[in-house]
This record gives C-alpha cells, sequence and structure tokens, in this order.
C-alpha cells in the first residue's frame, strides 16, 4: 500500500494550548520544564503538552542529548541538522541552524544540509558522524566500515550518543511533522525533500 504525501502544509495540528485551558498535569509539567531549561517550552513541546508524561520525558532525554552529550559540539548540531533535513522539519532546522553557527559549523556546511547535499570537503570526525547519520537514515543500520569510522572518531560511548542525538531529533520531528508545527516567525519553511 501507497500513501499519499502532502504537497502543501495545511492549519496546524496540535496548536500550542492557551494556559486558561492547561490541566492541572498540564500547568505541573510546564512549570517543571521552565524551572529545568530557564525558558518556556516551545515547539515540540508545546505539542507534547497535550501528553505532559511524554513532554517531562522527552526533556529528561533531551537534557543530557542536547546539552550533555559526548560529541563536540559542532558535530551534534551538525547531525541535528541533517536529521531535520531528512525530516523536512523547519522548526527544528531553523532552530538549529543558528546552534550550529554558534558552535562554530561553516556556512557552507549547513548550507548543504539545506540543500540536501553532502557537504564538500568534510574530513576526520565531521566526515565520520555526517556519513554514519546518512548511512542509518537511508538504510535503517550502518556497515561495519562506517561503524568502524564512528568508533575511531567517537569511541563507543559516543557512538551511542550519536545514534542518540539522530533517534531523539527524529522523535522532535516527528512530533512537529504531524502538528503541522510553523516555523518561528520570520523564517522561510524548508522545500519538501525529497521531492515526491
Amino acid at each position: 500500500m501507497t500513501y499519499p504525501l502532502e504537497t502543501s502544509i495545511g492549519a496546524e495540528r496540535l496548536p500550542e494550548l492557551p494556559e486558561d485551558q492547561w490541566s492541572a498535569e498540564q500547568r505541573a509539567a510546564v512549570a517543571e520544564f521552565s524551572a529545568g531549561r530557564g525558558y518556556a517550552p516551545l515547539g515540540p513541546f508545546w505539542v507534547m503538552l497535550h501528553s505532559p508524561d511524554v513532554m517531562l520525558r522527552a526533556k529528561a532525554m533531551g537534557d543530557y542529548l542536547r546539552y550533555k552529550n559526548r560529541l563536540p559540539r559542532d558535530i551534534s548540531e551538525m547531525v541535528i541538522l541533517q536529521t531535520a533535513r531528512g525530516w523536512s522539519q523547519s522548526f527544528e532546522f531553523v532552530q538549529h541552524t543558528k546552534f550550529a553557527a554558534e558552535a562554530g559549523l561553516p556556512a557552507a556546511v549547513i548550507d548543504a544540509i539545506a540543500d540536501g547535499r553532502r557537504p564538500e570537503g568534510l574530513a576526520g570526525a565531521h566526515a565520520a558522524a555526517y556519513d554514519f547519520t546518512a548511512e542509518l537514515a537511508a538504510n535503517k543500520r550502518v556497515s561495519d566500515a562506517t561503524y568502524a569510522r564512528a568508533v575511531a572518531a567517537f569511541g563507543e560511548p559516543g557512538v551511542i550518543d550519536l545514534i542518540g542525538v539522530q533517534g531523539y531529533y527524529t522523535f522532535l520531528a516527528m512530533m512537529m511533522n504531524v502538528a503541522r508545527t510553523p516555523v518561528p516567525a520570520g523564517s522561510q519553511r524548508l522545500a519538501r525533500w525529497p521531492e515526491g
């Protein structure tokens, strides 16, 4: 069976809930999220507020995978951008473009990922992470050679973090794609990729 692909983005689903409609559980979840992160929920966390337990468990995983994983920060952000691009997830891509730039990821790498191209000149750990992420997304597994390069670059704990970052941001992209989360004000959506 084949499923039709939407050709345009319709109305937002699962929009941000007005505060006067929050249940006590939702109110407590927003307070816990804000206290832990130092800012109010945004993007996928507003979607997940419809299920506060999911939101808080996702926050806990994200606290590690976003802020404390073993990967160099620019590589972590590159993997996030690859994942967002693979899911055509504009909110995630726009948010992390600025974090990637702050972490020192070159604009040419960011632009290539936005275009769905492998950035030119990747080497060493950057190439190992990019290829691992691309292969896992495309093939749903990685070859021995790709795995060995990633282990050489990051060690086995780092490979677990690499998988974790890709998996976590896939989860967030899925949430926002189903919800049709709008891009931040003043930003453009990514083109659908792959086209079809």
